[in-house]
């Protein structure tokens, strides 16, 4: 993944676009989606991220052989439709990706980690009228 893409040669010279762009690009993308609670980059980014420290290219992996293969790996809100989630974001991060380099993606592989539930303030009592999306 550290090869940058030849996009455009002209004789002015060249145009190449770093893998951490397009893994930048589709992080933005993804966390857009009504309910992506967040991408999951493993213990070290989660403690990273806590700490204040944002990495808009953890839980993402551009994979650039034959094919470009852009796969995410993410938290959902509890109460979402798995499925039209998944299918929401790799709508989202193919287009983005195409539209901002022209390049062309292949395939959008969705990898849900985990469920993040709501969080209760201290000395509340959940409301029985709540109602999940």
């Amino acid at each position: 993944m550290n090869e940058m893409i030849d996009y455009d040669a002209t004789e002015l010279g060249k145009v190449e676009i770093a893998p951490e762009v397009i893994q930048i690009i589709s992080g933005l993308a993804a966390s857009e989606v009504e309910g992506v609670a967040g991408l999951s980059g493993g213990v070290v980014s989660d403690l990273n991220e806590l700490l204040g420290r944002k990495n808009l290219r953890k839980g993402i992996r551009v994979d650039l052989n034959e094919q470009m293969t852009i796969e995410l790996a993410l938290n959902v809100h509890y109460g979402y439709h798995i499925p039209d989630v998944g299918r929401e974001v790799q709508e989202k991060v193919k287009s983005a990706v195409e539209t901002m380099t022209g390049l062309i993606v292949d395939q959008v592989i969705v990898r849900v980690e985990g469920i993040r539930f709501p969080q209760q303030e201290k000395g509340t009592e959940p409301d029985a009228t709540q109602r999940i999306r």
